[in-house]
C-alpha cells in the first residue's frame, strides 16, 4: 500500500474540541491507554467524516486494525452526536439569538441500496436514501438536524413525525419552507398554482430570496463527504449528521444576528 501526505480542511479548534471530548470520555470509562492518543483518534474521526475515508484506508494510515478504526469512529461519533442540541433547546437558542426567521428544508442522504428497497426510494430525488429535516438560520448555519427516516417519507410527514411542527408553533418563530410543506398553516410556504396574480408572484420571489441563504445549511452538511453517500447502515445517517452539526458549529463559530 502507498502512503502520501494529505490536508484536512478543518481548524485546529475543531481538532482540539474533539480530542477534549475523547479525553474526558476515556477518563470517565477508565481507559487511559490506547493504541492512539486522544488527539490521534480525533484526527482519524475527522478524516472519516470530512473526507469519507474508508476504515481500511484509515487503519493503514494510522497503523491500527480496521476493527479498531471502526470502534474509534463509532465511539466518537456517538459522543459528538450527543452534543447536538435537542429541538426545543435549538429553537430557544435561535429565539435568543434574535433571528428574524428560520428555514426548514428536507435533504436526502444517499445510500447504496437496490431498487427492491422501495421504502428508501425518494421519488423526488429519484434515488435511495434517508430523509433528514434540517432547520437553518437566515445566514445558512445549521440550527437543528433530525433523525433519519426512509427516503420515501414526504418532508411534511417527516416534520410531523419528529414533532417539529408543534415545537415551531410553540416557539412563535417565523419559519419559511418550500412547496414540500404545503398544507401546514404554521409554516410560511409559497403560493402554488398557475396564473397567479402579480402580488402572489412577487410574494413567491421574496420568499425564495429569503429562503435561499438558509438552504446553504444542507450544503454545509454535505461538505462532510461521509454523508454524500452512506456505505454504512442507513439508520446511522442521523447520528452522523448530528455529529457533523456539533463539529460544524465549532468550525464556523457563532453567526451574526439576523
Amino acid at each position: 500500500m502507498l502512503f502520501y501526505p494529505a490536508a484536512l480542511p478543518l481548524s485546529r479548534q475543531t481538532l482540539d474540541y474533539t480530542a477534549g471530548i475523547i479525553r474526558r470520555h476515556r477518563r470517565l470509562i477508565g481507559s487511559p491507554w490506547r493504541k492512539l492518543n486522544a488527539r490521534q483518534q480525533a484526527l482519524l474521526v475527522l478524516a472519516y467524516l470530512r473526507k469519507g475515508e474508508t476504515f481500511a484506508e484509515l487503519a493503514a494510515g494510522f497503523g491500527i486494525s480496521t476493527a479498531t478504526a471502526w470502534r474509534y469512529v463509532t465511539e466518537t461519533t456517538a459522543l459528538l452526536a450527543a452534543r447536538s442540541p435537542k429541538l426545543r433547546q435549538a429553537l430557544r437558542a435561535a429565539s435568543k439569538a434574535g433571528h428574524a426567521y428560520l428555514v426548514i428544508d428536507g435533504t436526502l442522504i444517499p445510500i447504496d441500496w437496490v431498487a427492491a428497497d422501495r421504502p428508501f426510494y425518494s421519488g423526488k430525488h429519484r434515488r435511495h436514501g434517508m430523509n433528514l429535516q434540517v432547520i437553518a438560520s437566515p445566514g445558512g448555519e445549521i440550527v437543528w438536524v433530525s433523525g433519519p427516516l426512509p427516503g420515501a417519507v414526504h418532508d411534511l410527514t417527516a416534520a410531523r413525525i419528529w414533532g417539529i411542527i408543534a415545537e415551531l408553533d410553540a416557539s412563535g418563530l417565523v419559519v419559511l419552507a418550500d412547496k414540500g410543506y404545503l398544507g401546514e398553516d404554521g409554516l410560511r410556504t409559497p403560493y402554488r398554482g398557475r396564473n397567479k396574480p402579480a402580488s402572489q408572484k412577487d410574494a413567491n420571489r421574496a420568499h425564495a430570496r429569503l429562503r435561499a441563504p438558509g438552504e446553504r445549511a444542507n450544503a454545509q452538511l454535505k461538505a462532510w463527504r461521509i454523508v454524500r453517500k452512506l456505505r454504512c447502515c442507513p439508520w446511522r445517517a442521523g447520528q452522523l449528521a448530528k455529529a457533523i452539526h456539533a463539529l460544524q458549529t465549532r468550525e464556523v463559530g457563532p453567526g451574526p444576528r439576523s
